[in-house]
């Protein structure tokens, strides 16, 4: 099956945040090279593409899956409402694609490690 990934962002006014989010995909895409047929970004708001439009993109180059990875630290209105109306929009549209949500990044129980690394 030709599964996709897109990773999604919260967005921001200032582009170089965005950029940072962009510059991260690149670095997942070339991570996840043999599992994901591609790997993309989209925002929630102030930054394009958008989700719908992100999720869209992947379907028109041929992903019979996509999975959506929330990159959020915590299950804010975002997380719990936006997101999930967002990408049920876009099963409705394409109900022969497999359209998932993963769990988001605070839920992972590598952050403990991550944070200790970091100092």
């Amino acid at each position: 099956m030709n599964e996709s990934l897109l990773l999604i962002a919260h967005g921001s006014r200032r582009e170089a945040s965005n950029d940072e989010v962009r510059e991260l995909t690149v670095r997942l895409r070339s991570a996840a090279a043999d599992r994901f047929h591609e790997v993309d970004c989209a925002f929630l708001e102030l930054a394009e593409p958008s989700i719908p439009d992100g999720i869209q993109r992947l379907i028109d180059g041929g992903a019979q899956a996509v999975t959506v990875l929330p990159y959020f630290l915590a299950a804010g209105r975002h997380v719990i409402q936006d997101v999930p109306a967002l990408v049920a929009e876009k099963r409705a549209d394409h109900p022969e694609v497999d359209i998932r949500i993963a769990p988001y990044l605070g839920t992972s129980d590598e952050i403990p490690r991550l944070l200790l690394s970091l100092v």
